[in-house]
């Protein structure tokens, strides 16, 4: 009874471990990620965005309209303004509608 007792506690924390490990090793990737990556508008496709599609809407994934110009998506540094999308090129700032 007691070896069971025993090697139900070492599982559960070897799990709780692991997931803490996990967790903290996220926000350090999603940092470098983001460090070679900048906020590009006008080039999400509907519910594609990454945040900040406007009124109306919380973030990630709530844009309303392919290429809405005040929701953005990260893209690789130097490419926003390059990209070219129907309603025109990419900008680093919101695009008024």
């Amino acid at each position: 009874m007691n070896t069971r007792r025993i090697a139900i506690s070492a599982i559960a924390l070897s799990a709780i471990v692991a997931g803490a490990a996990s967790a903290a090793d996220k926000p350090m990737a999603d940092k470098m990620d983001s460090a070679a990556k900048e906020k590009c508008y006008g080039v999400a496709m509907a519910g594609k965005n990454d945040c900040a599609a406007g009124p109306g809407t919380t973030c990630a994934g709530t844009s309303k309209m392919d290429y809405q110009g005040n929701a953005w998506k990260y893209v690789p540094a130097g490419t926003c303004a390059t990209m070219k999308t129907p309603k025109g090129m990419g900008s680093l700032m919101p695009i008024k509608s």
